[in-house]
């Protein structure tokens, strides 16, 4: 039985009581009384066909198109709609302890004040708004790029690396894509930036190496002045569908790995690289995934075999509960930390330079952007592709350019 059987069962039963509450939106609003009903038929109709979907869903095919499509679907016509039930529920608290107090003063029980249009008017508009948003972010939020530029100032920084440009891109996730066009423009907006490295932490798929079969032709052109490098995330390991044997997963896993040196980046697997400026060094490393919760291969020790704390450093861990748990107080000093995985959620509210917001921050304590703790920095990038839910709202792909300067 499918692992998503449960959890739907569960929400089915929530969503039961939000298309009543719904129902009765429309009925107290529409003139017409085949209204309703015509909303209610549609989110039947979506219904069914995502569980359906979904509880067929066999992860020996990995994540596949129609199961996004299905997920896609499912939040866009049930999310909005807590908008109604959070409003109408409240309405019903308010007409319930008016009957209450009606029949303490009265002596005698009098029925329901009937439901106000104009508070249902309120729900429904209320509830138009994610609705629209969900339906951009499928169509086109997913492509909405943003370049996100920082000026990160270290006084340990050799002084030939003052000015030195740092492209960060993550969570390619490419067995989702769908559009060549849209790919292609995200990738040549991140050659316009002509950053002098290209550090890539983490996920190129889903789950199986031939998902970047149809995309090699456009990530082999990323270009870096002087080298591009990456690292492995959760997704690399294949870890999240049912192989027929233990030899497949392992010889996807090697064309994963493979797949970085086609395109060209070097690949860090516990592993450090020496940039050198003018006879000056700094140290880049990368470790394989660490995530609290998730596969903890990643060897930071092993990595950073030879290191020296004086040592300027830039470390990419796909995970940031790795940062969170061991790299910010690690005596080595690790001055900054590329991290990515969360997407932010794909979806939340941001204001930028104001207001930041996503359930993603109940989960991990640093999900998306530049934080600074203990005299080090840590950037969460929100990813450039999309995974599970097809699309994203408020919380945009991202691609991060870091600029280095001696302080």
């Amino acid at each position: 039985m499918s692992r998503w059987l449960f959890p739907l069962i569960i929400v089915a039963v929530l969503i039961v009581v939000v298309e009543i509450y719904t129902f009765q939106a429309f009925k107290t609003v529409s003139k017409n009384k085949l209204v309703p009903f015509f909303f209610l038929a549609g989110s039947v109709g979506v219904y069914l066909y995502s569980f359906t979907t979904l509880i067929t869903y066999d992860r020996s095919n990995g994540q596949t198109p129609e199961f996004q499509m299905a997920m896609g679907l499912l939040l866009t016509v049930s999310i909005p709609k807590l908008a109604v039930i959070l409003i109408l529920f409240g309405e019903d608290m308010y007409r319930g302890v008016f009957k209450l107090i009606s029949a303490i003063a009265s002596g005698e029980t009098k029925p329901l004040v009937g439901r106000r249009k104009f508070i249902s008017q309120i729900a429904l508009g209320l509830a138009a708004i994610p609705f629209v948003s969900f339906i951009y972010g499928i169509v086109q939020g997913k492509y909405n790029y943003k370049i996100l530029k920082y000026q990160l100032t270290f006084k340990d920084l050799p002084a030939a690396f003052d000015g030195f440009t740092i492209t960060q891109i993550s969570d390619i996730h490419s067995g989702s894509f769908t559009n060549k066009e849209k790919i292609q423009y995200g990738v040549d907006l991140i050659n316009q930036q002509k950053s002098d490295i290209m550090l890539f932490t983490g996920d190129i798929v889903n789950n199986k190496a031939d998902e970047m079969d149809n995309w090699m032709d456009v990530f082999d052109k990323l270009e870096a002045k002087e080298g591009k490098y990456s690292i492995l995330g959760n997704h690399d390991y294949g870890d999240y569908m049912d192989w027929d044997n233990p030899q497949d997963k392992k010889d996807n896993f090697q064309k994963v790995k493979d797949i970085h040196q086609k395109i060209g980046f070097d690949l860090l697997l516990d592993e450090h690289r020496y940039l050198e400026k003018n006879g000056q060094k700094i140290v880049l490393l990368g470790v394989e995934n660490w995530g609290k919760g998730f596969n903890q291969a990643g060897d930071l020790q092993r990595a950073a075999t030879g290191i020296r704390k004086e040592d300027f450093k830039i470390l990419m861990s796909h995970d940031p509960s790795h940062w969170e748990e061991k790299v910010k107080k690690d005596p080595l000093n690790y001055q900054l930390t590329l991290s990515g995985h969360t997407h932010g959620l794909q979806m939340g509210i941001e204001i930028p330079g104001w207001f930041k917001w996503s359930p993603s921050k109940y989960v991990y304590k640093q999900w998306a952007g530049l934080y600074k703790e203990e005299g080090r920095f840590i950037n969460v990038n929100r990813g450039f592709g999309y995974h599970a839910f097809p699309g994203r709202v408020g919380i945009w792909p991202e691609i991060t350019v870091i600029e280095l300067k001696k302080g």
